[in-house]
């Protein structure tokens, strides 16, 4: 296989990528703030590392991939100002800061499961790393990197004369009270390594410290989780395209000052999933979660396929219509792979030879939306043999990670009735027999109230399949047809429950 070549942000340019140690990959990505369900666009980002990761494997790597799950410290406004989201958070659903991030902790772990995204080797919780985190301010307070304000111990950036080269900034247009709020800092891009707590509430995250009680800054975190795991220089940094104004600018900084060493070899960064109306975010409240897009009996590698349309670095704009045609080129991906034949030996250099062009888009700084149209060609060449086709969709799916040999088990099944017309069951998956009785009670209740003309009754059985997503059609032959997403099979207990009320 070629060499691999990434986009490092700290350079601007495309570098093969050589690991630090040997075959050894340290690997740290930036993991979810747990106050809220991670939207798409958060997801867009860890899928993107995935497929790294898998690329990193399949180049024969040893990786070592840490993901943090940040559950304190992390403020509304990255000028140090505003509520540590997880407080906000917990005053919403009138819980603990402490149950709402076991649970939003386990939705995300339920959300990169449900994406095929590889378990990180190791999950990081802040609020198990406080200890690490003083140390660190501590060493940096020695080597008068810090000064004290009212609320906080303060990094002094005037200090690390080479903090505005990482993101390109230029701190002479930062004007105090225009784009942050400067309080007692010395200067605009001064940032928190340690908040006092408020004297007049007591929170439900604080911790004793050499400077009283507090809690972490945001930023603080990463660089003592990433180096409680992993060697100096990491070899791989990765995150949001947000995370490189503030974020990894001010992790960098810290780390640098703290220990006298380079922090990263290369910086990988995803760029927003956008709708019509601009960034999906949850401050804004205009985001959508995996679950809603489940709900709407779209399979969630739908979505990862639909974010290998465009390449990582670019913008992505998010429709519904774009997200169900993904749906639909994922089947018919599927179908296009040819069954298999025990009979038939494959060579894997004829494998390796067919997705050449394949891995040479994948190796060229990750870019799927060609990496995809690459195998695409190959599954729908006739003139190749089957048994290689498919040899090459399993082989290219241990990067794609899109289910490719999953067959769905129905597609469709008709079952006659004797009091009337067949019903068919149009699904991806099949149906259970308890979905389907009370499917067949339904129609027959139906057809009853067409002929009785109660044509209300007749629309409310429909509406009430239709709000659980199973779209009942009446055929000119007089049978019915069901069409049920798979995510209502999966969960048609529930749905039971529904549509029986």
């Amino acid at each position: 296989m070629k060499p691999l070549y990434l986009y490092n942000t700290a350079t601007r340019k495309n570098e093969q990528f050589i690991p630090v140690r040997d075959n050894n990959v340290g690997m740290y990505c930036c993991g979810p703030t747990v106050y809220n369900f991670a939207h798409i666009g958060n997801l867009r980002t860890y899928i993107f590392e995935d497929v790294l990761k898998r690329t990193l494997l399949a180049h024969g790597y040893n990786v070592k991939h840490v993901l943090n799950i940040t559950d304190v410290g992390h403020l509304t406004s990255d000028a140090d100002s505003g509520d540590d989201k997880m407080e906000k958070g917990a005053a919403r659903e009138g819980k603990s800061v402490w149950q709402i991030a076991e649970f939003f902790t386990d939705k995300f772990k339920e959300n990169i499961k449900d994406l095929n995204i590889v378990d990180a080797d190791i999950w990081p919780k802040a609020t198990n790393h406080i200890k690490q985190m003083i140390d660190l301010v501590k060493e940096l307070e020695n080597k008068g990197f810090t000064y004290t304000t009212s609320d906080g111990i303060y990094f002094d950036t005037a200090k690390f004369p080479s903090y505005c080269d990482f993101a390109r900034l230029e701190p002479e247009s930062l004007r105090a009270g225009e784009r942050v709020d400067m309080g007692d800092k010395r200067a605009p891009t001064d940032f928190a390594l340690w908040k006092f707590s408020p004297k007049d509430q007591k929170r439900q995250m604080e911790w004793e410290s050499p400077w009283g009680i507090g809690f972490p800054g945001w930023h603080i975190e990463c660089s003592a989780m990433s180096m409680a795991y992993l060697e100096l220089p990491l070899d791989i940094h990765c995150g949001g395209a947000d995370h490189i104004r503030v974020h990894h600018t001010n992790e960098i900084a810290q780390t640098e000052a703290a220990t006298g060493r380079k922090f990263a070899q290369y910086w990988a960064h995803g760029e927003f999933l956008v709708l019509d109306k601009g960034k999906m975010a949850k401050s804004g409240g205009n985001f959508v979660t995996l679950d809603s897009v489940k709900s709407e009996g779209i399979p969630p590698l739908a979505y990862r396929l639909f974010c290998y349309s465009a390449h990582y670095r670019s913008p992505l704009t998010f429709s519904m219509d774009g997200l169900k045609a993904s749906a639909q080129s994922l089947a018919n991906m599927r179908k296009a792979v040819p069954a298999a034949d025990e009979s038939s030996k494959v060579d894997s250099t004829e494998v390796d030879t067919l997705l050449g062009l394949f891995y040479d888009h994948v190796n060229d700084d990750l870019n799927m939306p060609r990496a995809v149209a690459a195998l695409w060609d190959i599954l729908k060449d006739t003139s190749v043999n089957p048994s290689l086709r498919r040899a090459c969709a399993v082989k290219a799916d241990a990067i794609l990670a899109l289910d490719l040999l999953v067959v769905p088990e129905v597609t469709k099944e008709s079952v006659a009735l004797c009091d009337g017309p067949a019903i068919t069951f149009d699904s991806p998956i099949k149906v259970p027999d308890a979905l389907k009785a009370a499917l067949v009670s339904k129609v027959q209740a139906r057809r009853t109230a067409r002929k009785e003309k109660n044509f209300k009754l007749y629309d409310e059985i429909r509406n009430a399949l239709s709000a659980q997503n199973i779209i009942m059609k009446d055929m000119s032959d007089g049978s019915t047809e069901c069409q049920i997403p798979a995510a209502v099979c999966e969960n048609f207990e529930k749905v039971l429950e529904e549509i029986g009320k």
